[in-house]
């Protein structure tokens, strides 16, 4: 009986939502469906876990003399920790400037600490699955041993066998620990950091694979999980949990209750988006509805914060396609102003868009209509009662009235209900029923309509985020809490809500953790939670996303959010196909009422097809050994191979394959399925025939787990989706898989063995390698080994065959020459030219003589993010197109000068100027740059030269037009001296452009982190803006802000310390004389006032007139202006009905 009470108080406390005690807090998701396994077990429960972690660990050195006591751990802390497969380029940074405590799974280890603390040592680690299991008696754990060491956890033994407890530990050796050095020095390169991230994935990947042969060996042996029969008992005997469940608590025995979906997934595919910029989708706090076309139906998407360039509020109109993945701009006239936050409503051809926020301190209450027939934008005036401005609230659309509920108005947190009827425009704030159930006030919230009903979930209130679900009748003008069965979707906001068929979907939202890796579904006929995985997992960011249901489809468009530590992230569009949840729908609690409704969601109304029935055993016992396969219509592939690959029905030694007509897939089969399909086929008769469901019409009360059905049903779900048994005519099958390395290895072995070289040359090897268009590129310290030379003619055949490739070479360092030639060496192939297609932008070049650099893509992509229609730019370092490509194609610059001096990169940049199609648009100017450069043309200028770029920066002073431009400087820094760089780009520029008799204002704009090139060194892009005092007056014009209310005066004044500090560094340089005259408006008259301002650089004077209310400020600076080009009179209109003018002589000058 104590074996019972500890199982039953563990397994409580696994279905618990309460963290546990492990660093993590939560069972790894990887092996639930394991823990469940052995925990169904009446003999097994587990008592800790870790399904394999990559981590940098911060130990203390050890002690110079060894403690005399027992051996103790040294203890330390987490740098980095993932359970998943690892980024290098989220863990070098770490490695490299550690400044926090990161976990690629998405959080900030709690118990860490911050930076690794002084005199540590670093190690890198890889470990494997370990699992300690409680066993019943010492029998049933020497069976749970010899099981793990057959499945290949060959370390795996009894740790404790006493009167009390029997402990088995399930483990393997692949691990891996490497020391890096300490806090104060990194001993390794970047390069061979990659290096061990790279293996210990390779390691990870070999984990899990050994953990699914344990999964399946369990399986085949009797566990069996938590399964229903037939009859709708559990098999394993807990009688109560379906009370439980009813009651809102998790059931026993399974991590994370009914519903938790760790084997069932849905498949989630980036759309390909064409025509437009799929940046121009990159935004979170937008708004997206789907269009009915008819025939077709396409995504609106509106508003919100990102798209291409600079990051910033949008009101934009786009079109997607979502099936074709065509993406158009729609011009719009009269659009309302850029914002985020805001709510867009479909009501017949209307779209309707309520509140946002334009800016920080200017929220919205306006709504906007836009015609979608005429592609017309209209801001109406809607009468009734007062609705506040509001964003992040949340609006539903049920027939022609539009709900609208909370919202935040700057620190206000609002939990009112409106309602705007889209006929008469008015708005209603709704009086709640007092019987009702009033939730409290939230934003950043999800509405949903269905039917009669608005269902409302999650937000945040000011203190915490929320996990309720409240329903709103519009009839009877009430809210409920909802009561469901299952386990809730946790508490979350900024999250996504859709309806599909009967079910409501929720998906994303903050705070992200793992268990935002889920959809959560409610049965909305049984407010039954269940909850499916998605294979996206890791790669997007599911914050403030839409999700807009298209046929059988989700569409996730946007979301993101932007991180100190990690810079702004935006999500790719995604497409989730929904159909396999009608198939999943039977398990949400059926009735007999309700199954053919279901049937015909799956779409199986036809009489379902099936093999000939065997009447005689001898007929059964010459099929049954022969291969045979299981044919399934195309859209219930996916549901049927994931039913084959959980109960190891699916043969994993022979192909499947696509039957003739294209409308079927074949699956190749067990014996032991198949056999126990002609049976169950056998016992059921015409049980399939068309219209008799009885094999689903009794009561299933089971998750939507796949290891939660059993075998019977299981085969129910594959007849019902027109499964057939047929004998395997193909029979192809399936070679044993091989890495490229593996095959590379035993083939050079051999080599070696028949030339009789010593095998030491094997550990040589490289395993790691790049791929330049079709070319495999070698380290340049592969086969360096004198001895390779003598067999070199069989030697590179080999290795290209094994790699796949007709290609190979050996990578050798950029030439120190000025011209930077590649020293590539083509070891297998007759030249170096390769394409490489790269942001849309083809690439072509002869590998051999032209470098190219992999970690230049960001700044490229961002580069041709740039807004430079109309623009002139230089390039003073052309090469192959790095950047004079991206330029063109997409950030439509209207010409490029491109400067190159070696002839190699000019052979291949014009090439690459008529394959892209922008020839016409490029002057290629061969030779030396300080020669070559265009003067006074540019609006921009890209000096992308490394290490340093700075002997041209005089030659980009002289491109840059006189009335100032922008400055791209390149460098390499080290991460200590990143201000002291751009400080001296700054000083140097301003001085440079003095001498050329510039009188510019100089300033860094923004600085990239591009990558890094060595350890502590970074590769920086300064962008340095240049802008004479006439451009920074026509800026000032924009900036309404600088005239502000005085609240001691009640006049509005304008601040012109920060206007006067440019102009006195403007008149130092041109040493003008000049008058500023400003007139100054006052809400009140002051007399008798006199006010002086004194400055080094001139003298202010106030004098006050009490009629008309209006004062004159004089600004006198000593000097003489000189120079033709200050004779033209100018007009400078200044903010709020003020005017400024430079003065000299007769003449307004700037």
């Amino acid at each position: 009986m104590e074996f019972e009470k500890r199982k039953a108080a563990t397994l409580s406390s696994l279905a618990s939502s309460k963290t546990d005690k492990s660093p993590k807090g939560t069972v790894d998701a990887h092996i639930i469906p394991l823990i469940n396994t052995i925990n169904s077990h009446p003999s097994y429960f587990t008592t800790s876990s870790c399904s394999g972690r990559i981590s940098i660990l911060s130990q203390p050195k050890p002690a110079s003399t060894p403690p005399a006591n027992k051996k103790k751990a040294r203890g330390g802390s987490w740098l980095f920790i993932s359970h998943d497969l690892a980024d290098p380029n989220s863990l070098l940074p770490i490695l490299f400037t550690t400044e926090s405590t990161h976990s690629a799974d998405g959080h900030v280890e709690s118990e860490t600490g911050s930076a690794a603390e002084s005199g540590t040592e670093l190690v890198f680690r890889f470990e494997p699955l370990i699992i300690a299991v409680e066993c019943r008696d010492i029998e049933a754990a020497q069976f749970l041993v010899s099981l793990a060491i057959k499945c290949g956890f060959r370390e795996s033994g009894i740790t404790s066998a006493n009167n009390k407890r029997v402990i088995a530990g399930i483990r393997c050796s692949i691990r891996m620990e490497v020391p890096l050095g300490d806090s104060d020095r990194i001993l390794v390169s970047e390069e061979y950091a990659r290096f061990l991230v790279d293996l210990a994935n390779q390691k990870m990947e070999a984990n899990w694979k050994r953990t699914q042969g344990l999964l399946s060996g369990l399986r085949e042996n009797g566990f069996v999980g938590s399964s229903v029969s037939d009859n709708g008992e559990h098999e394993d005997g807990h009688d109560d949990q379906l009370e439980r469940t009813a009651n809102g608590y998790s059931p026993i025995g399974m991590v994370g209750g009914v519903g938790e979906a760790s084997d069932c997934r849905l498949s989630a595919s980036p759309i390909v988006v064409a025509g437009e910029p799929v940046e121009k989708l990159f935004l979170w706090g937008h708004s997206a509805c789907i269009l009915d076309r008819g025939s077709y139906n396409s995504v609106l998407v509106f508003g919100g914060f990102g798209g291409m360039g600079r990051h910033a509020r949008r009101n934009d109109c786009l079109l997607l396609d979502p099936f074709g993945g065509k993406l158009k701009a729609i011009d719009v006239e009269g659009a309302p102003s850029p914002r985020l936050g805001h709510t867009a409503s479909l009501v017949g051809d209307f779209v309707f868009v309520i509140g946002g926020r334009a800016d920080p301190s200017n929220i919205l209450n306006d709504v906007w209509v836009l015609n979608t027939a005429k592609l017309e934008w209209k801001l109406v005036q809607c009468n009734g009662s007062v609705f506040p401005p509001r964003h992040r609230h949340a609006a539903a659309a049920v027939g022609s009235n539009i709900y609208v509920y909370g919202g935040l108005n700057s620190d206000t947190i609002l939990s009112s209900l409106h309602v705007l009827n889209t006929e008469n425009l008015q708005w209603l704030e709704v009086l709640v029923n007092g019987d009702g159930e009033q939730p409290c006030g939230r934003h950043s919230h999800s509405m949903v309509a269905y039917g009669a009903k608005v269902f409302m979930f999650g937000g945040y209130n000011g203190e915490r985020a929320l996990g309720d679900l409240y329903s709103f009748d519009v009839q009877t003008c009430m809210w409920k809490l909802e009561k469901t069965a299952g386990r809730s979707p946790h508490a979350r906001f900024s999250h996504s809500m859709f309806v599909y068929k009967n079910f409501l979907g929720v998906i994303g939202g903050c705070p992200v953790g793992q268990h935002f890796q889920e959809l959560a579904l409610l049965d909305l006929q049984f407010l039954v939670w269940k909850h499916v995985t998605l294979d996206y997992i890791g790669k997007e960011l599911l914050v403030r996303t839409t999700a807009n249901v298209v046929v059988d489809d989700l569409f996730l468009i946007g979301g993101g959010a932007a991180c100190y530590a990690f810079g702004t992230k935006f999500s790719e569009p995604l497409k989730v196909n929904l159909l396999p949840l009608v198939s999943l729908g039977d398990k949400f609690m059926p009735t007999e009422k309700n199954v053919n409704a279901r049937v015909s969601h799956v779409g199986n109304v036809e009489a379902l097809t099936q093999s000939p029935v065997l009447n005689s055993e001898a007929e059964k016992h010459l099929l049954v050994p022969s291969n045979f396969v299981l044919q399934l219509e195309k859209k219930y592939a996916k549901f049927g191979k994931d039913i084959l690959k959980n109960f190891g029905w699916l043969d994993l030694g022979r192909k499947v394959y696509t039957q003739e007509d294209g409308l079927h897939i074949c699956f190749p089969v067990t014996e032991k399925f198949s056999a126990m399909f002609l049976e169950k086929q056998d016992l059921d008769g015409d049980v399939f025939e068309e219209g008799n469901d009885t094999c689903v019409a009794k009561p299933f009360t089971g998750g939507i787990l796949l290891n939660q059905v059993s075998c019977s049903t299981a085969l129910n779900f594959l007849k019902k989706c027109g499964a057939t048994n047929l004998a395997d005519d193909v029979g192809e099958v399936r070679k044993t898989s091989k890495s490229p390395f593996q095959t590379m290895n035993e083939s050079i072995a051999l080599l070696i063995k028949q030339k009789d070289l010593a095998e030491t040359l094997l550990e040589q090897l490289p395993n790691r390698w790049e791929r330049l268009g079709d070319i495999v590129v070698l380290p340049a310290t592969s086969f360096k080994d004198p001895r390779w030379d003598s067999i070199g003619e069989e030697l590179w055949p080999i290795v290209a065959r094994s790699l796949n490739t007709r290609r190979v070479a050996r990578q050798g360092r950029v030439a120190s020459t000025g011209t930077r030639d590649s020293t590539l060496e083509i070891l297998v192939g007759d030249n170096g030219w390769v394409d490489h297609r790269e942001n849309g932008i083809l690439y072509s070049f002869d590998a051999t003589k032209c470098m190219f650099s992999w970690g230049n893509l960001s700044e490229k992509l961002r580069m041709g993010n740039l807004e430079c229609k109309d623009e002139v730019i230089v390039d003073l370092f052309a090469g192959i197109g790095y950047f004079t490509l991206p330029f063109l194609v997409r950030a439509k610059a209207k010409l490029v000068y491109a400067c190159e001096w070696n002839p190699h990169a000019v052979e291949a940049l014009r090439h690459n100027l008529e394959a892209n199609s922008v020839s016409g648009q490029c002057i290629v100017l061969q030779g030396d740059n300080q020669m070559t450069a265009p003067k006074g043309i540019a609006n921009r200028v890209c000096l992308g030269l490394l290490p340093t770029s700075e002997g041209s920066w005089g030659t980009a002073v002289r491109a840059i037009r006189s009335e100032g431009g922008m400055l791209h400087v390149h460098g390499n820094v080290k991460d200590s001296e990143e201000s002291l760089w751009t400080e001296h780009v700054m000083k140097s520029i301003d001085e440079l452009a003095r001498s050329e008799g510039h009188c510019w204002e100089v300033s860094i704009e923004h600085v990239e982190r591009v990558k890094w090139y060595a350890p502590h060194i970074r590769h920086l892009v300064a962008d340095d803006e240049t802008m004479t005092f006439a451009k920074m007056i026509m800026i000032l014009e924009k900036e309404p802000h600088t005239i502000k209310e005085s609240k001691d005066t009640g006049c509005y004044r304008i601040h012109l310390d920060g206007v006067l500090q440019h102009l006195a560094t403007w008149f130092d340089a041109a040493n003008p004389t000049a008058t500023i005259k400003a007139k100054e408006f006052f809400k009140t008259p002051q007399s008798g006032s006199n006010q002086g301002w004194d400055k080094s650089h001139g003298t202010h004077e106030v004098h006050d007139e009490s009629s008309p209310q209006a004062a004159t400020q004089n600004f006198s600076v000593g000097g003489h202006l000189g120079g033709d080009e200050h004779k033209t009179s100018v007009s400078v209109a200044i903010l709020v009905g003020m005017n400024i003018k430079l003065q000299c002589g007769d003449a307004s000058v700037i």
